[in-house]
C-alpha cells in the first residue's frame, strides 16, 4: 500500500510502528464500564450506555479505516438481564434505536452487519431492526460488523450441540470442525484479538469458543472513553507479541 493511499488512521497507525500487513483480522470488544462512566460524573447509568454507543460508531469507522475485516462486539449479555429492569428496557431501546438510526450509514460505508445470540428472547421490534440489518447489508464487502445481543459464550456451544443432534450426527462422527460448523456465525474467523475496557480481567462468557487462541488486550479505560488511540495501542500490543498455538517458536 502507497503512502498516498493510506487512509488517516492508517497513516497514524503507521506512525506509531503498526504494520499494516500484519493486522489482526478479527478484533472483539467487551465494552465495559459504561455504568461506572456515568457514575462517576454524577450521570444516570443509561447515559454511561448512550455515550458508549457514541464510541462505537466512531471505533468501528477506525477500525474500518485501519483495515480490520472483522469487529465483534458485546452489546447485551445473556446475563445482563440480572440488572435492574429499567436499565434492562433503556438498553433494549437504545440498542434498537442506533440499530435504525445507523443503518443506512453502515451500508453507505459498505459494511456487513451480523447478528449473535437468542434474538428469539428479545422485544419483537428489536429482533426486527437486527435482522433487517442484516438482510439490507448482506451483500456489502466491507468491514463485517457483528452485534452480539442476549449472547453467551456457553449458550452458543449448547445450541450448536442441540444443531448437531437434530440433525442426526453419530456421537462417533462429532469433532471440534463439527461444533464449529454449528455456531451462529461459523464463516467469521476466530478473533485474533480481544479488547476489554474498564480494567476487568475476565472473559464473561463471550466468544469462549472462538477465543481458545486469543490475546488478550485489557486498558484501564471505560469503553467511553476508548477512541482511535486506544484501538492503536491494542493492535501495536497485539503485533508485539508472538503466537505460539502450544508449540515452539524460536
Amino acid at each position: 500500500m502507497s503512502v498516498s493511499s493510506q487512509t488517516p488512521t492508517q497513516e497514524k497507525a503507521v506512525q506509531l510502528g503498526i504494520d499494516l500487513e500484519q493486522l489482526p483480522s478479527h478484533v472483539a470488544v467487551i465494552m465495559d464500564g459504561n455504568g461506572r462512566w456515568a457514575k462517576k460524573r454524577g450521570l444516570q447509568r443509561l447515559l454511561g450506555h448512550r455515550e458508549g454507543y457514541r464510541t462505537l460508531r466512531g471505533v468501528l469507522l477506525n477500525a474500518s479505516e485501519l483495515g480490520i475485516k472483522f469487529l465483534t462486539v458485546y452489546a447485551f449479555s445473556a446475563e445482563n438481564w440480572r440488572r435492574p429492569e429499567d436499565e434492562v428496557a433503556g438498553l433494549m431501546k437504545l440498542i434498537e434505536t442506533a440499530a435504525k438510526d445507523e443503518l443506512r450509514a453502515m451500508h453507505r460505508n459498505n459494511v456487513r452487519v451480523q447478528v449473535a445470540g437468542r434474538l428469539d428472547e428479545v422485544p419483537p421490534s428489536l429482533r426486527k431492526a437486527l435482522l433487517d440489518g442484516v438482510e439490507t447489508t448482506k451483500g456489502n464487502t466491507g468491514i463485517t460488523f457483528t452485534l452480539a445481543v442476549n449472547y453467551g459464550g456457553r449458550a452458543e456451544i449448547v445450541d450448536a450441540v442441540k444443531s448437531i443432534i437434530e440433525a442426526g450426527t453419530k456421537a462417533s462422527e462429532i469433532t471440534e470442525e463439527t461444533i464449529a460448523s454449528r455456531l451462529y456465525n461459523p464463516l467469521t474467523p476466530e478473533p485474533d484479538l480481544m479488547v476489554r475496557t474498564a480494567g476487568e480481567m475476565r472473559w464473561s462468557n463471550f466468544l469462549i469458543w472462538q477465543s481458545a487462541n486469543t490475546e488478550l488486550y485489557v486498558t484501564e479505560k471505560p469503553w467511553p472513553e476508548f477512541d482511535e488511540t486506544e484501538l492503536l495501542n491494542a493492535v501495536l500490543t497485539y503485533q508485539q507479541r508472538t503466537r505460539k498455538f502450544g508449540a515452539v517458536v524460536e
